[in-house]
């Protein structure tokens, strides 16, 4: 008793210091309305383990070792707090007080950290743990029990009055632990019952593996990752005996970034300081060496860069996608070009063509038989890259619900009420915050019900994929190799020698990237937090206004939407970033213009903006000499935008001076 009381005194100490004790009297505040009469009342505590170990070691290994003793420390506690200071008068027993201690966080041991290989099979006190992971699925919010009073059914029992007999939801535990029919009176073994009026109603919500209950049910999103602080606890369901985490804390999961820009890319940025292009040029051409060999399909080589750039898995919300569909006659290099840059991505996600795209249901069958809705490919992606590979395997009605997605970014779950219990059927909404990379054979049989006699210049034919669904993403990039066979045979010289020499150098020395290098590039350039200059936001603006007018105009419709500007937007800051420049420069609102202007051409046909088919790569770089020949032809593309935006973009001559 002596060992209690002292503990007990440390836990006033602990809440008088840490000001816990004032906000106790503050919550304590609503009770008191005249309105109000409950049996139990809920308290919930923020206790950081470090100050009680402090304050009192004993406490703190309670807390950590035995959290089930201590919250019940903290219940006695505050109980006689509330009493002694009159700060509820309507309650009569310790029962009463429902007080849930908050952890801030755990000590970083092993001993705290979930491990599934090393798990307790036994029976004994389960301490507090941390994991950290991913959300992949959940159910929709349902009810629970936080707390019933039970009466004893024999009248002259004295507990078939007052509050003798509370029952309150113990982490983990399953709504027939805390509400069912066979309870007894402890003093008289008479047959219980509820006061049904008296009952504390919470919500529940399943993010597996864990449960999360009342004010944490709004801290989870699917597809998002998760630093989560819980007990374990034993779930009892004949004949089954399995385990939940009923979640104590939960705080949203950064990985940590500790790399650095390697030496081949740093003299690289040096060697390539006096060009605001060609920085970005030699790291598109030589990457993905292990696929194909530098030189080869650059322009898609940037594309994906770019995407890879953009992608957060740190903070989706700040994410700006750039989807992508790569249109070629050979699908199985570009598919392993794909794969090779999907490992790069922060997080990638291949979608099989007969897997769920978005979300999926099923019942659950450890909780309240409520339906699980189980994510998808590309709320997995969440933050990165989803990969769709050949979009001539997929069915037309994945097709259609892509193309929605990509149009609005989110997709919606309709749960049917009676499959699960429910009155009504409700609908459950989720943000797309992922790139879609595709690919499509150019030669495969067109999905075109009928032909027209003319087809505009500079379009081509999308293959399988629909009109709708192209114009849906971003960037659509022609993966066409101007040296035909010569390009056929420098990819078949790569394949073999990388067979024949597997792990030795193929290029010289100033031509080799290696994997690593470019993870930390892009890790470092995810990073960098970008502002537009006014040359390029000038380029930008001038562009699209001069673009509507002259795609409007030419009678085949308006072609550029209002999404176009996020798109040209993008691009530049990406572009910016994989330079690892901080200001968006007009030279990367060039880069912007180019790819989305070939992407909308081969849509739609070219406009009074006449540029090359490959603009952004417009000549082999094989040497300095090159090198020097692109920054030339992209300096004349720059000229030809300004003059097009001069002549085309409404009041474009109040910020345009023509030379």
């Amino acid at each position: 008793m002596e060992d209690v009381f002292l503990l007990k005194e440390s836990v006033l100490s602990f809440l008088d210091r840490s000001g816990a004790l004032l906000q106790l009297a503050e919550d304590c505040k609503p009770f008191n309305d005249i309105q109000r009469n409950e049996a139990v009342y809920r308290f919930c505590i923020r206790v950081n383990p470090s100050d009680l170990i402090e304050l009192d070691p004993r406490l703190g290994d309670c807390v950590l070792n035995d959290p089930l003793k201590a919250t019940a420390l903290f219940q006695s506690v505050c109980f006689l707090s509330i009493k002694t200071l009159s700060l509820i008068e309507k309650i009569h027993t310790e029962s009463q007080v429902n007080v849930i201690l908050k952890f801030t966080h755990l000590p970083p041991f092993p001993e705290y950290t979930l491990d599934l290989c090393e798990f307790p099979c036994g029976y004994g006190t389960m301490r507090p743990v941390a994991m950290e992971g991913l959300a992949i699925a959940m159910t929709r919010v349902s009810k629970y029990t936080q707390g019933a009073r039970f009466i004893c059914s024999e009248e002259d029992c004295p507990c078939s009055t007052g509050f003798h007999h509370i029952r309150v939801h113990a982490p983990g535990a399953t709504e027939s632990a805390t509400v069912r029919s066979d309870f007894s009176c402890l003093l008289c073994s008479s047959h219980l019952k509820e006061d049904i009026k008296f009952r504390v109603l919470g919500v529940l919500w399943f993010c597996f593996p864990h449960n999360v209950v009342d004010e944490l049910c709004n801290s989870m999103r699917i597809g998002r990752l998760y630093r989560v602080l819980g007990i374990p606890a034993y779930v009892h369901q004949w004949p089954n005996i399995t385990w939940s985490v009923e979640a104590n804390s939960v705080q949203p999961w950064e990985p940590e970034y500790t790399g650095t820009i390697s030496s081949n890319f740093q003299a690289l940025l040096t060697a390539t300081a006096s060009s605001p292009w060609r920085f970005s040029a030699i790291v598109a051409n030589t990457f993905g060496s292990p696929v194909v060999p530098p030189g080869l399909y650059s322009t898609l080589k940037l594309g994906l860069l770019l995407s890879l750039v953009q992608g957060r898995e740190d903070n989706p919300d700040s994410l700006h996608c750039l989807d992508l569909l790569a249109l070629t006659t050979d699908t199985l290099i570009l598919d392993r070009l794909m794969t090779y840059s999907l490992g790069l991505a922060g997080r990638g996600v291949r979608h099989p063509a007969t897997g769920e795209m978005f979300a999926s249901l099923s019942r659950d069958e450890h909780g309240a038989g409520t339906a699980n809705i189980h994510a998808g490919s590309a709320l997995l992606a969440t933050g990165g890259v989803c990969m769709l590979g050949d979009l001539g395997h997929h069915r037309k009605d994945k097709m259609d619900a892509l193309q929605s997605a990509l149009e609005s970014r989110t997709v919606s779950v309709i749960i049917p009420g009676k499959k699960y219990g429910e009155d009504a059927d409700q609908q459950i909404s989720f943000p797309v915050q992922c790139s879609f990379w595709a690919l499509a054979d150019s030669t495969a049989p067109s999905n075109k019900t009928t032909r027209t006699d003319s087809t505009v210049l500079g379009t081509v034919d999308m293959g399988p994929v629909p009109a709708q669904l192209a114009e849906a993403f971003g960037l659509v990039i022609l993966c066409r190799e101007a040296g035909g066979k010569q390009a056929l045979l420098a990819q078949t010289v790569h394949t073999l020698r990388q067979a024949m020499q597997p792990g030795e150098p193929l290029y010289p020395s100033c031509m080799q990237f290696t994997t690593q290098d470019y993870q930390e590039l892009l890790a470092h350039t995810q990073r960098i937090q970008t502002e537009l200059s006014p040359g390029a936001e000038m380029m930008i603006h001038g562009y699209y206004m001069a673009s509507r007018r002259v795609r409007s105009d030419s009678g085949h419709g308006a072609k550029v939407s209002v999404a176009s500007i996020k798109l040209l937007i993008s691009l530049a800051e990406a572009h910016s970033k994989l330079c690892l420049r901080s200001t968006v420069l007009e030279e990367d609102a060039v880069i912007a213009v180019l790819l989305c202007e070939n992407s909308i051409t081969l849509r739609h046909g070219a406009s009074a903006l006449v540029i090359p088919p490959d603009a952004a790569f417009p000549c082999d770089l094989c040497d300095l000499e090159a090198l020097h020949r692109r920054d030339l032809i992209l300096e004349q593309l720059q000229q030809s935008i300004l003059h097009f935006i001069y002549t085309y973009a409404p009041g474009a001559a109040s910020y345009i001076t023509e030379e």
